[in-house]
């Protein structure tokens, strides 16, 4: 015979229900038991003696002998002696000169220093004179030795055959000094390729040779500087 149990007396019913709120709890329980911390709780206190008795002030009993004060200092005799030597004066001779013992003094002529600076070619008072500009006033120099630079650049000028095949270009600076005698020294390049900075070095060197400039009427170096274009066409 079938047993038939009660709808409501049915436990298995809402199992699933009870076994969701028992996780939680279980959860709940574990984390908190995580969760908790304890501190250790330490005293530090210091005993107090009370038999212990405070220092007892020990009488002086010797005294402090202090020593006896100097004696006074003896009264100085001072024996007065009669002046009996004679002194001789002495005379002191006057070093002026009288105008008979005057000596005339010839003028020295001093001659002044080379100057030994390099003078920058927009500063100084006379530039150098490239051959062909000497006709030209002083005003217009600076303009002829310029335009006379840059024909003998465009006369000089050849690209180098190894910078064209490989197709280098750019602009090379070149640094130079116009010497006292109006030789060009101490030429220096800088650009994106040696190729270039050696014909560029080559170009430079063909410069002829210039009146120097002057400064304050002397020689002097002269640094100059310009840049030289290498360009693909």
């Amino acid at each position: 015979m079938e047993t038939k149990k009660a709808p409501k007396v049915d436990l298995s019913k809402n199992s699933s229900l009870y076994f969701v709120i028992g996780l939680c709890l279980v959860l709940f329980l574990s984390w908190q038991a995580i969760e908790w911390k304890t501190y250790k709780k330490t005293f530090d206190y210091e005993a107090l003696d009370v038999d212990q008795e405070e220092d007892e002030e020990i009488p002086i009993t010797e005294q402090i002998k202090t020593p006896p004060p100097p004696p006074p200092p003896a009264a100085q005799v001072i024996e007065v002696v009669e002046d009996e030597e004679e002194v001789e004066e002495t005379v002191i001779e006057s070093t002026e000169t009288d105008e008979d013992e005057i000596v005339e003094v010839e003028e020295v002529e001093t001659e002044e220093e080379d100057l030994d600076v390099d003078v920058p070619f927009a500063v100084i008072e006379d530039v150098p004179i490239f051959p062909g500009c000497e006709q030209v006033s002083k005003d217009e120099r600076r303009n002829c030795f310029q335009s006379q630079i840059d024909k003998h650049i465009l006369r000089n000028f050849r690209y180098p055959e190894i910078a064209q095949e490989m197709g280098i270009q750019g602009r090379v600076f070149v640094n130079f000094i116009i010497d006292k005698d109006g030789s060009i020294t101490n030429i220096r390049m800088r650009g994106p390729d040696k190729n270039l900075e050696k014909e560029a070095e080559r170009i430079i060197s063909k410069l002829p040779k210039m009146t120097p400039g002057k400064q304050r009427g002397r020689p002097v170096r002269v640094p100059f500087s310009i840049p030289i274009t290498f360009r693909l066409q």
